[in-house]
């Protein structure tokens, strides 16, 4: 089976396509940007399957990053996949960024526990942590970082994630620290798509909190009197 797997969560756009068979990647396209995931989602898509060397009717499934990460971007990213998804009739599949992360974290240091941070707020990081086997250890939820600091503390976890720096600081010990990305390589997503097989809800946007936009107050029409 061939995946497609879609980025936009975080500080890329990014896609690749994945034989699932084979167990190699066949193409990928990505690039770095701040916003506007929606202005080029399209065009990285189709640069990825033309350096695959396949055509949209090729594909067999979709994968795609749910977040946590950019409200805007997580909402790109699903978007696309779903609709892709829907237009060829084939399944779409969610991953987190906390799995997809910590899944890698495991990959270079294998035999430990995980905890993933990600974010800037101190006083709600989105976390989660993993036993050495991939378990759950901690549920993906916005937890302050004086928590997860204290966690780090007693469980002593490989750290990862971007703000996996600022936990340490808080733990005041000496942790292991994996990569301090903001989301995991987009071949990774592939690779956990095509391991969990196909079947079960579609994608969703994983908001572990309420979105920082507010609505404007002073731009509304005036209302019309009848």
């Amino acid at each position: 089976m061939k995946y497609l797997a879609i980025d936009t969560a975080a500080g890329f756009c990014a896609a690749c396509v994945y034989d699932a068979q084979a167990g190699v990647e066949l193409g990928r396209d990505v690039i770095e940007l701040a916003k506007g995931h929606a202005e080029h989602v399209m065009a990285v898509i189709g640069r990825a399957l033309e350096n695959a060397g396949i055509s949209y009717d090729k594909l067999d499934a979709v994968a795609v990053c749910v977040g946590p990460g950019s409200f805007t971007g997580v909402r790109v990213g699903v978007s696309a996949a779903r609709g892709l998804a829907l237009a060829r009739g084939i399944p779409a599949i969610g991953v987190t960024s906390l799995e997809a992360l910590a899944v890698e974290a495991r990959e270079v240091s294998p035999g430990q526990a995980v905890l993933v941070a990600l974010g800037q707020r101190a006083e709600g990081l989105f976390a989660a942590a993993y036993d050495a086997a991939g378990e759950v250890l901690m549920e993906p939820a916005s937890v302050p970082v004086d928590d997860l600091a204290g966690w780090a503390r007693k469980a002593r976890p490989l750290l990862c994630g971007s703000a996996a720096g600022l936990v340490a600081e808080k733990a005041g010990v000496t942790l292991a620290m994996g990569s301090l990305a903001a989301t995991a390589d987009i071949a990774t997503y592939a690779r956990l798509a095509a391991a969990g097989g196909t079947e079960g809800p579609r994608p969703k946007p994983l908001y572990l909190r309420a979105p920082d936009a507010a609505p404007q107050q002073n731009f509304a029409l005036p209302r019309r009197e009848a």
